[in-house]
């Protein structure tokens, strides 16, 4: 290992990011050229040849989805603070079912029910319209296959919720390990370096620390859709530590090799040194099921099983319900729709726990 390089005392708080280059770059120019290296990526492939364009009819009959699922995608990224005391006192409220059912308008839920739930809805209406015209010729058929068939529906509802929220609850742990391990590795940083030791390592420790608080950021921006990395890192790094991350294969990763390099170039005890590298195992840790959510959904068969249950199941309930309902099975239908499918689509959203945990980097 070579030498600490002596300190400069020419150093001075506006020569900041020429300590960090110093800090970074300085010891072990073998290894740093191939710490660097495993940051940077590969040349991209060239793009793809733009489509063809779309089919005008194919465009309008997927309007009403495509808006329901711009809506949805647009307030699952709107940020989502932790829960306040006078909240959980609105949430335990007995208004509160009176509350969320004027608000069900506004809902990401609800609006991205409107396609399946209106398309079923109308077919309802078509089946009862035409059994009207025709009576002789009237869809009906026995309720009974429904008896039999609607446990089975239950429980395939109830254990894709069950294992969705098991996901979410697995990636809301992960979360909170990293934030704790991030805190207390800067912590201890901050406590190693007092003010008997700090002097010329004030500059480089300042860097270490703002590594640190960087990495729940880079995380965050690593397992989320859409994310502006630069602009949240801008007021934790310098630009040119800000370039090396933005240009490498794996921005978590980078970050916490500069975590690691900076660890070896301060004036650290042995022992503490030691201590600090092994925090950086819960950081490794986070990626890892973080990633491993993201990568490896629920089997993707039992979701398309329960998808195609619930389409005809749905399909069904108007030539079922006609003999005892008749044209009650239009309203009949919008509920069951509205009922089920809400209760889907409420586990598709904890199946990617990433997008509705409420992501909070605050140390």
């Amino acid at each position: 290992m070579a030498a600490r390089p002596p300190p400069s005392p020419a150093t001075t708080p506006h020569r900041h990011h020429q300590v960090h280059n110093h800090l970074r770059l300085a010891a072990r120019p073998g290894r740093r050229n191939r710490q660097l290296t495993r940051c940077f990526p590969e040349p991209l492939p060239n793009p793809p040849p733009s489509p063809n364009p779309p089919n005008p009819l194919l465009s309008l009959l997927t309007a009403v989805p495509d808006w329901a699922d711009a809506v949805s995608e647009r307030r699952i990224r709107e940020p989502r603070p932790l829960y306040t005391h006078e909240q959980w006192r609105e949430h335990r409220s007995s208004l509160r079912h009176l509350r969320h059912l004027l608000s069900s308008l506004s809902s990401r839920v609800i609006l991205s029910l409107v396609p399946p739930v209106s398309a079923f809805t109308a077919f309802a209406a078509a089946v009862a319209t035409y059994n009207t015209l025709a009576p002789d010729y009237a869809l009906t058929a026995s309720s009974l296959p429904y008896q039999l068939t609607a446990p089975a529906l239950a429980l395939l509802l109830v254990f894709r919720t069950e294992a969705s929220y098991a996901r979410f609850d697995e990636g809301r742990k992960a979360w909170m390990r990293v934030l704790a391990g991030a805190t207390e590795l800067a912590g201890m940083v901050m406590h190693s370096c007092g003010a008997g030791e700090r002097g010329d390592n004030d500059t480089g420790t300042g860097a270490l620390v703002n590594y640190i608080l960087a990495f729940p950021v880079a995380l965050k921006c690593h397992i989320t859709s859409n994310s502006d990395i630069r602009k949240d890192l801008q007021g934790l790094l310098a630009e040119d530590d800000l370039n090396v991350i933005m240009s490498s294969k794996h921005r978590p990763r980078c970050i916490i090799e500069f975590i690691s390099q900076s660890l070896q170039m301060l004036d650290f005890e042995e022992h503490k040194r030691s201590i600090m590298e092994s925090k950086l195992s819960c950081f490794l840790e986070g990626i890892c099921v973080c990633e491993q959510i993201i990568g490896i959904p629920v089997p993707l068969s039992y979701t398309r099983l329960t998808s195609r249950f619930l389409v005809l199941w749905h399909l069904t309930l108007p030539i079922i319900l006609w003999a005892e309902c008749k044209w009650i099975v239009v309203p009949a239908t919008f509920v069951s729709a509205a009922s089920l499918f809400c209760i889907e689509e409420v586990s598709s959203y904890l199946f990617h726990p990433t997008k509705i945990a409420s992501i909070s980097t605050r140390l």
